[in-house]
């Protein structure tokens, strides 16, 4: 098995200098142990591994941790921490008293806003990463860059990477980024999917949410993957899945808390008051969409109905991706309103609003900017634009307005 080195890695080493914890988290075979514990060999400071996953280990964690810190000395690797969030007390007490620079590295498959337990006890002394499965950037083995609409960063970026074409792009997308799969551990695609869903999904949604229907939360998972970079209808979702919209809100919330899936809320101010306010939804795995939607390959998803969808959620993740790897929040939105003008992303940053749009093609139409106007009247400045879209090479309709490969990101 080939192991591929991750964008957050260097991030991890130049934040042990500075914080006495770190915490990475993100969906289970996401590789945070995997690059964890690829670290801890380079550091050689004989750190200890420790997982929660391990139920006698869990069971003192919450039983006793002080006793757990006695025997799990730093430096140390806690893996799987949300399993006891009792630790976080003693964690705090231990920092508060020594001081030590990265003393505790801590693996979570939640999301840490989403945590119980963490934000009372560690706020201000923990250092958070997310980390996803992997990006694009990654696999090519190129340099963390978060994406920009930056002419000039674009132009340099475009010398060192080779044109993707659409069947290659989508060949990519439909084996997906989980790291057993892109570095040759599984060759068999459905069955780790299949194991996938049913081992870690199902197993930590019942964690989160106590006993469920193993039949109806897989159809609910298949409708939620059905309207992949579509608005987020509960209603809909729970007809799907024969449930109440109740549980399909509950539902939602354990796949955003588990890293399965993102939110991307709509943009308004107080001036846009014609905006709708309903989120739209995206996987951060494409390959396990392409899985739950029955997509056999690549070819019959790059020529299927829901060929546009998965591209827009595979570039808008890739997106989210290369924020999140250089341990950067992204502020990413995107724009509808009532008369149904829509942009798909608008990347929020340096005092500007960059608006782009996702489209399956190689020749974009110079009409399609017009809908960017929309947002002319925000109190924000509005910065460079771009269609990102299937071109051999990046472009531009004008100095305003570039033409992005979506390979590029």
């Amino acid at each position: 098995m080939q192991y591929i080195n991750r964008h957050l890695e260097s991030k991890v080493m130049s934040l042990s200098k500075s914080y006495s914890a770190i915490l990475v988290t993100g969906p289970r075979q996401s590789g945070k142990t995997t690059m964890l514990k690829k670290l801890a060999e380079k550091e050689n400071i004989g750190r200890e591994y420790v997982s929660l996953d391990d139920l006698s280990v869990r069971e003192l964690a919450k039983g006793d941790p002080a006793m757990f810190m006695q025997l799990h000395k730093p430096p140390v690797l806690i893996d799987e921490v949300q399993y006891a969030p009792e630790l976080f007390t003693y964690i705090k007490i231990q920092i508060d008293k020594n001081h030590n620079p990265g003393d505790f590295w801590m693996t979570g498959s939640q999301i840490f806003r989403l945590m119980k337990g963490v934000q009372e006890s560690l706020a201000g002394r923990v250092a958070l990463l997310h980390m996803s499965p992997l990006s694009a950037r990654e696999i090519d083995g190129r340099d963390a860059l978060p994406f920009t609409t930056n002419f000039d960063v674009l132009a340099d970026e475009s010398k060192k990477i080779s044109t993707v074409s659409t069947p290659e792009l989508f060949d990519k997308l439909w084996r997906g980024s989980m790291p057993g799969i892109v570095s040759g551990l599984f060759d068999d695609r459905d069955i780790y999917y299949s194991s996938y869903v049913s081992t870690y999904i199902e197993r930590d949604v019942r964690e989160l949410s106590g006993s469920i229907d193993a039949l109806k939360f897989n159809r609910f998972v298949i409708a939620m993957a059905a309207r992949s970079s579509q608005m987020l209808n509960y209603s809909a979702l729970a007809e799907d899945a024969d449930i109440d919209v109740i549980t399909a809100k509950a539902w939602t919330n354990i796949l955003e808390t588990l890293g399965i899936i993102f939110l991307l809320h709509p943009y308004s101010n107080n001036v846009l008051k014609r905006t709708i306010k309903t989120p739209k939804v995206y996987f951060y795995d494409i390959g396990l969409v392409c899985y739950l939607t029955k997509w056999s390959s690549s070819t019959t998803a790059e020529s299927g109905a829901m060929s546009g969808a998965l591209l827009e959620n595979y570039t808008v993740s890739e997106i989210m991706k290369s924020y999140q790897n250089c341990g950067l929040e992204p502020y990413l939105y995107y724009y509808r309103d009532r008369d149904a003008k829509e942009i798909d992303v608008i990347i929020e940053g340096d005092g500007k609003l960059c608006p782009l749009e996702i489209k399956k093609t190689a020749t974009p139409d110079k009409r399609i900017i017009k809908t960017f106007g929309v947002i002319d009247k925000s109190p924000i400045e509005v910065g460079t634009s771009a269609v990102l879209c299937m071109a051999d090479s990046l472009g531009a309709f004008d100095k305003d307005n570039l033409i992005v490969p979506i390979w590029m990101i």
